[in-house]
């Protein structure tokens, strides 16, 4: 086996065995054997190019194209054309599986199950890693640099792992670098083994040279090993160290002045909402009677995109002992402080502490942060809600209908965050919203009117079996089969308020729960919910009730309507579980294993992406597509152009001189009436001195691959010297390349070719010239830094001639037209004048 082919294995095995650190998070690990199935063969596309030999670059392409094809073939067979070929329908559907994955993610705990959404994830980000390793450490030879792709799969795997065998997978994915390492530098190894050895090295052909490397190489990677598991340990300043994978919460580093980018809450609503078993999550205790407006908040939700909702990105504080007053409520506005004390189930774990709205005060023991625009707090550092005991002082509010009625306009930053919504936004969102509050005269009125079109006198009903689907067009789908649950009754209020200019965000939490018998409350699974929140100024963030037999209608959205008619309500319910629903739960007879497999009818999120809905159309991944491609050409544009250009020139033998354009081939320009300049100091014959076709054919080889030869010295550093004769500049070649006795004879060679053609009576073709100009190149490129063959590949300096060729033709267009419009004037003046 060669060294190459042998560095290639390598490489496959260090994506396979760092991607072990996957196995954890989802089962079963079946994709692992799929993986290693397409990485192998990816690897044999890049080995068989590299054989041939094709140019990097077309290397890292053909894999490129394998893989796509090899993902195709396993996930998008049906969709494709000829099982294979990735088509628009098959991209489209590459979208909805990466979407629905993405959301698998954040919906199941560890370890999922494997959805196809999930395998996709995880068996294309092993083959993109391995395409990467194979890319670095075996095409340019750079082993090294391999470790980053390497340690970013390992770093995701351990970042979602709660697992205890964090180490375990480490070792694995650190032995598959060191082996990578040895495999690509024994030699570099060997440099120190004289320290780890304790004696000298081996030399000559003795096989101790070969072993003693390998052996240093065991050493050193057992120290550094030993040095990246034990050091951070050591030091608390570091968290834990390298194998403190990031768990839940905010994560490490974050205190004041911190941000939390917080992961959606809703993926488990629907889940919650379905269970055979209604567990209780927290049981409470308040010094009020009336319990119908003591929503359990735990986060709002404010970001907008079109698509769904979800928490914005905000700066977090350390809690205060009292926090601010709530935003935008005036001391006109009834309120009462009530004290409530709760406790949550040891085996319900919320990042988030559910709290009725406004706090004002909060006593918890833990790590916890405060996000002041949404009144939440949220753990850090992997703190969670399980088993806490907490007091809460909120307050109660009761506007009256008068009050918001009559609320002046809000703040123009808060109107303008909280008003935003996308242009991907069907327009049926805002024409709906126009024709149900038609006749409003202000906000208030149009936000009853919208509650009561969806509790009321919509014709919505209240399924949370129901599947409309994502994407922009979601709330519109909503709109039009009207069934869903909260969530589409939340999600769709709020948009259409924003569309009113009302400022509207989504909250997420529980509703107040049931009566117990010992005066407590008890707050199941089922309670959970979402609902509206619309900003009023002087009363401030305010809850409205959509959602048809769920919650209660809060008291100022049922009575004293500036209008002077009451709005239809339903009957406030004590409690949401107390509710009946319009249909019956879908998983009654669905086990909690049966959920996890996904076998349950309608077990989905309501994230979850339905079959054939949502996603970008075809021409749109198309045109995105293209124009990623011609982004990624221009840089590669030189490089390219280099390539087409060596392979026309040492393959010109069987082309005449006619289907050689003239170039510019040095620094001189064409003279007219002399053929043009053919390279360093030398010049084409005028038209006529070759008469026979092969002797035209002799004269147009020898002077393409003398062309390549100066090109090819060009792009390793020496540049061309129109000055010098052909035997002249082949002896400035030899000296600056510093070639050896062999490469030097055949630069002769060449040159004396092109000397041949030029001045003899009979111009005669030489043979072996294009395998001189190849040898020439091999040994300037064994001798050149990594940089400069970097650069002679990439960013060739011969590539400069493109630039001239396109120059040389922009001014010949010119000076056609110009004399074509020279003699039309002529012509003209002409007629004129006759």
């Amino acid at each position: 086996m060669s060294g190459r082919a042998r560095l290639a294995l390598c490489a496959a095995a260090a994506t396979l065995m760092t991607s072990c650190a996957l196995l954890p998070l989802v089962t079963p690990a079946t994709w692992l054997f799929q993986a290693a199935v397409l990485v192998a063969v990816q690897t044999g596309v890049g080995a068989l190019t590299r054989r041939v030999p094709l140019a990097r670059p077309l290397t890292v392409a053909c894999q490129v194209v394998a893989g796509l094809m090899l993902l195709t073939l396993t996930f998008a067979r049906e969709q494709s054309i000829a099982g294979f070929i990735p088509g628009p329908d098959a991209l489209h559907h590459f979208g909805l599986l990466l979407r629905s994955g993405a959301q698998d993610v954040g919906r199941y705990a560890i370890p999922a199950p494997l959805t196809p959404g999930i395998r996709l994830l995880i068996v294309g980000g092993v083959l993109m890693i391995g395409l990467l390793v194979d890319t670095l450490a075996v095409t340019f030879r750079a082993a090294a640099p391999a470790g980053l792709p390497l340690l970013a799969l390992y770093s995701v795997a351990a970042g979602l792992s709660d697992g205890g065998t964090d180490w375990l997978w480490f070792l694995v994915a650190a032995s598959g670098y060191l082996v990578l390492l040895l495999a690509e530098g024994r030699d570099r190894l060997s440099q120190w083994g004289r320290v780890f050895s304790g004696g000298p090295r081996a030399a000559g052909a003795d096989t101790g040279g070969v072993v003693a490397p390998v052996r240093t190489g065991r050493r050193i990677g057992a120290v550094a090993l030993g040095i990246a598991l034990v050091v951070p340990l050591a030091l608390p300043s570091l968290k834990g160290g390298l194998l403190d994978g990031a768990r839940t919460g905010v994560g490490a580093g974050i205190g004041d002045g911190g941000t939390i980018s917080a992961v959606n809450p809703l993926v488990s609503l629907r889940d919650s909402l379905n269970v055979n078993e209604d567990r209780q999550v927290m049981a409470y205790r308040t010094n009020t009677q009336d319990t119908r407006d003591m929503y359990l908040r735990i986060v709002a939700l404010d970001d907008f995109d079109g698509t769904t909702w979800k928490p914005a990105q905000r700066r977090i504080i350390a809690v205060p002992d009292a926090l601010p007053t709530p935003p935008g409520l005036a001391g006109d506005v009834r309120r009462t402080e009530i004290e409530t004390r709760i406790s949550a189930a040891g085996w319900y774990a919320q990042d988030w502490l559910p709290m009725p709205y406004p706090a004002t005060r909060v006593k918890v023991d833990g790590r916890w942060r405060y996000e002041p625009v949404g009144r939440t707090l949220v753990g850090d550092h992997g703190q969670n809600t399980r088993g806490v005991q907490y007091d809460v002082k909120s307050l109660i509010v009761q506007p009256t209908a008068n009050q918001l009625a009559t609320a002046p306009a809000p703040p123009a930053p808060l109107q303008r965050e909280f008003t935003r919504v996308p242009s991907s936004l069907p327009a049926v969102v805002a024409r709906t919203a126009r024709q149900v509050t038609a006749g409003s005269s202000n906000h208030y009125e149009e936000a009853v009117k919208l509650q009561e079109y969806f509790a009321v006198n919509g014709g919505f009903t209240y399924d949370t079996r129901v599947q409309v689907g994502t994407g922009p067009g979601a709330i519109a789908r909503f709109l039009k089969q009207k069934q869903g649950f909260c969530v589409h009754f939340s999600f769709a209020m709020a948009a259409m308020a924003r569309t009113l200019g009302i400022p509207a965000r989504v909250a997420v939490g529980f509703t107040p729960g049931s009566v117990q018998t010992d005066g407590s409350m008890s707050v199941g699974l089922r309670d959970a919910h979402a609902w509206p929140e619309l900003y009023f100024e002087g009363v401030g963030w305010t809850r409205f009730e959509p959602t048809p037999n769920r919650g209660s209608p809060p008291s100022y959205t049922q009575s004293d309507t500036p209008s002077g008619s009451d709005p239809v309500a339903p009957r406030p319910s004590l409690s949401s579980s107390t509710a009946p629903s319009a249909a019956p739960s879908a998983s009654r007879s669905c086990t909690p294993a049966m959920r996890k497999l996904q076998a349950c009818p309608s077990e989905s999120s309501p994230a979850a992406a339905a079959a054939g809905d949502g996603g970008p159309p075809w021409y749109q991944i198309l045109t995105w597509t293209l124009l990623g491609l011609v982004l990624l050409a221009v840089p590669l544009a030189p490089m390219l152009w280099r390539f087409r250009s060596r392979s026309l020139r040492l393959a010109s033998a069987q082309h005449a001189p006619s289907a050689l354009p003239p170039a510019r081939l040095g620094h001189g320009e064409r003279g007219a009436g002399e053929g043009y300049t053919a390279g360093i100091g030398m010049t084409v014959l005028p038209d006529g001195a070759a008469t026979d076709l092969g002797a035209e054919a002799a004269v147009g080889h020898a002077l393409a691959v003398w062309r390549e030869l100066i090109d090819t010295a060009w792009d390793y550093g020496i540049p061309p010297d129109d000055a010098l004769t052909p035997r002249r500049a082949a002896e400035r070649i030899v000296r600056l390349g510093r070639l050896d006795a062999a490469t030097a004879e055949a630069v002769h060679r060449v040159a004396g070719a092109v000397e041949q053609v030029l001045f003899a009576p009979q111009p005669r073709s030489a043979p072996g010239l294009a395998d001189d100009v190849r040898r020439l190149r091999a040994a300037l490129r064994s001798t050149a830094g990594r940089p400069t063959r970097l650069r002679a590949v990439l960013a060739p300096r011969s590539a400069v001639r493109a630039v001239w060729a396109l120059s040389d033709r922009w001014g010949s267009l010119k000076a056609r037209w110009s004399a074509r419009w020279v003699a039309l004037t002529r012509r003209l003046s002409g007629q004129r004048s006759g």
